[in-house]
């Protein structure tokens, strides 16, 4: 039976890298794949886009109002070559509901799924898709990375012009408006969260 996969870790944990290596050792084979991504992340536009430099073009861009299931099921009919796998980057910016299609896709068309993305937004509260995601995926794996102290990161950290800052949208999209993300331990997190805060009363 084909599986659901949720591998996440915190910004620069190498997500998009792993995703497009991935893509290519299927085809390397022959093997068909399918690239999704939501078409709320605007960075690159219609590419995937790795911090090491490496860019692909994603093959559909999911809407929010988009069905996954008949997406990918329409894929498939369009093709005579067998689809092995669908590989979906930014995976945390899906639905929940679109979660709950990419599940499908594994039980009813019997073809294996693997999501990228982040577990938690900046404030550590989970993106719906992630959280469904968690709720339903065969198998989870965490890819790791490391803060600037050391330590194993496992929080994302916005900057604005900058400056780390702790409240606003869930999302923004780095790279635009001057909106920047990195990668923290939680002993750096929650002291650089107290003196965003301790700045904001004026202490």
């Amino acid at each position: 039976m084909a599986k659901l996969y949720f591998r996440y870790g915190a910004m620069n944990s190498g997500k998009s890298t792993a995703l497009m290596q991935v893509a290519y050792n299927y085809e390397e084979q022959g093997m068909r794949v399918l690239i999704l991504k939501p078409q709320i992340d605007t960075k690159g536009g219609g590419e995937l886009v790795s911090r090491l430099g490496v860019r692909r073009k994603a093959d559909l861009l999911i809407g929010p109002g988009v069905d996954v299931f008949a997406a990918v099921a329409a894929d498939q009919a369009a093709h005579a070559a067998p689809l092995a796998c669908v590989l979906c980057d930014e995976s945390q910016f899906f639905t929940a509901e679109q979660a709950e299609q990419l599940f499908r896709v594994t039980v009813e068309l019997n073809v294996p799924v693997i999501c990228y993305g982040l577990r938690t937004d900046f404030s550590l509260k989970g993106f719906p898709g992630s959280t469904r995601l968690l709720e339903l995926a065969h198998t989870i794996e965490e890819m790791k990375t490391i803060c600037t102290c050391g330590r194993k990161a496992t929080c994302n950290v916005r900057k604005v012009g900058g400056q780390f800052v702790f409240e606003g949208e869930q999302v923004a999209i780095d790279l635009e408006n001057d909106v920047q993300y990195v990668s923290m331990c939680p002993q750096c997190y929650f002291r650089e969260r107290a003196a965003f805060y301790a700045r904001r009363a004026g202490k």
